[in-house]
């Protein structure tokens, strides 16, 4: 007869073998977090910045089948269930796409165009806050 501990590892061994540990164990951490989230303590408002931000993130994850880690995201960041458009995304961060660009996330696009730009550009970009991120900054303080 086959120990608790033989099957314990028999059971991981074939979950893994499955590829299901790593989405049971994503799951039980979503639905922890889920549990733990303070629903009474307001959140701040989801800003036009954030709504651009966390869409890129949630596009990136999807494409990478983290759907649990973006549930996750849409759960605690109160971004809407239904994913923006991604022309509406594209025209919003002023982005051209070609026919190849369209079957990668917009992340990864952005990425190779700084990336890509390192050579052809001695400067550096120069970053500026927003004024949303800003007021979050402050009210944090």
């Amino acid at each position: 007869m086959a120990t608790t501990a033989e099957l314990k590892s028999a059971l991981r061994e074939t979950l893994e073998a499955r590829g299901v540990l790593q989405q049971l164990k994503a799951r039980i951490r979503a639905e922890v977090f889920s549990a733990l989230d303070d629903q009474s303590a307001p959140r701040p408002p989801l800003s036009h910045e954030n709504l651009l931000i966390n869409e890129l993130i949630r596009e990136y994850l999807h494409f990478n089948k983290y759907r649990y880690t973006a549930s996750v995201l849409t759960a605690e960041s109160g971004q809407p269930e239904v994913p923006l458009d991604r022309q509406f995304i594209a025209n919003e961060l002023n982005v051209a796409e070609d026919s190849s660009s369209k079957t990668v996330p917009l992340l990864y696009g952005l990425l190779h165009h700084f990336l890509g730009s390192k050579d052809e550009n001695k400067g550096k970009l120069v970053l500026r806050g927003s004024s949303m991120a800003h007021s979050r900054l402050d009210a944090e303080s």
